[in-house]
């Protein structure tokens, strides 16, 4: 899963209705099972929002700010946005040829493995397995291990993730600001906390992209994987993983903004 979401897409013809674009990448959203991985993201998001209030204002009533956690992290509007901002994303491209994977074997199969997978690793003890798993098959340089690296250097895994991860950081922090959150911070400290990050930010996004693919393709066999990396080294399979990584940091950056201006919220109403 690249990370690791309905307007007018292709150039067709004038002549065409608008709605055959819409109906593709609609069924484009489907065909990759993006409504139940955008239902772990939401699952995902409602957790780290109750970590940050836990961390900054711990005293204040965890009802109160699970509510407002929940508002953010609303499923439809997460829904609705990503395939907005996936659809603005893909315009113009090969969306057929898109489709055509994943509306085929292996394609379909894999869609469904990354959505069970994502599922899956929610659970604390699932995800710890399969860091174990990755850990091994990288010691011993197995094949699968070494597979996984062309995908993940196929698809950019490891920096987009990483500049995602940092985006999202920076746009918390500028929310945090812009409520008065971190009234002794200039814009030159908050960038220079988040670019401290980027060391442990690159570490965790290395284990755990490793993790998932591992235990997420264990089912594939080596011919199906070696598909899914000749896809992905396409340009429809370029052009869908940059509008994936568009889609989802596009909608991670005004999510994080918004919990930090939610935080910041609380965290003046403890100093007054």
């Amino acid at each position: 899963m690249r990370a690791i979401a309905v307007l007018s897409l292709a150039a067709l013809p004038v002549a065409l209705p608008a709605v055959a674009d819409e109906a593709e990448v609609q069924a484009l959203v489907e065909a990759m099972k993006l409504p139940g991985i955008i239902e772990v993201m939401q699952q995902e998001g409602t957790a780290y929002g109750a970590s940050v209030g836990e961390t900054l204002f711990p005293d204040i009533a965890s009802g109160v700010w699970a509510d407002a956690v929940g508002d953010i992290y609303d499923l439809e509007d997460m829904q609705q946005t990503a395939v907005a901002n996936l659809a603005d994303a893909l315009e113009g491209e090969d969306v057929g040829a898109m489709l055509g994977f994943f509306t085929s074997e292996p394609g379909a199969t894999i869609a469904e493995l990354e959505r069970s997978a994502r599922e899956a690793m929610l659970e604390e003890d699932v995800e710890q397995m399969a860091r174990e798993a990755a850990a091994i098959a990288m010691a011993d340089e197995t094949g699968r291990h070494q597979q996984l690296e062309r995908f993940v250097q196929a698809n950019d895994l490891i920096e987009g993730n990483v500049q995602g991860g940092l985006n999202g950081s920076l746009n918390f922090m500028l929310g945090l600001a812009s409520g008065g959150g971190v009234p002794t911070m200039s814009e030159g400290d908050i960038l220079a906390q988040v670019w401290s990050q980027e060391p442990e930010i690159r570490r965790s996004t290395r284990d755990w992209t490793y993790s998932f693919l591992t235990l997420a393709y264990e089912p594939l066999e080596d011919g199906e994987l070696d598909a899914y990396i000749a896809f992905s080294e396409t340009e429809p399979g370029q052009a869908l993983n940059d509008a994936l990584f568009s889609a989802f940091d596009a909608m991670y950056n005004d999510l994080n903004r918004e919990l930090g201006q939610a935080a910041a919220r609380y965290v003046v109403g403890m100093q007054l």
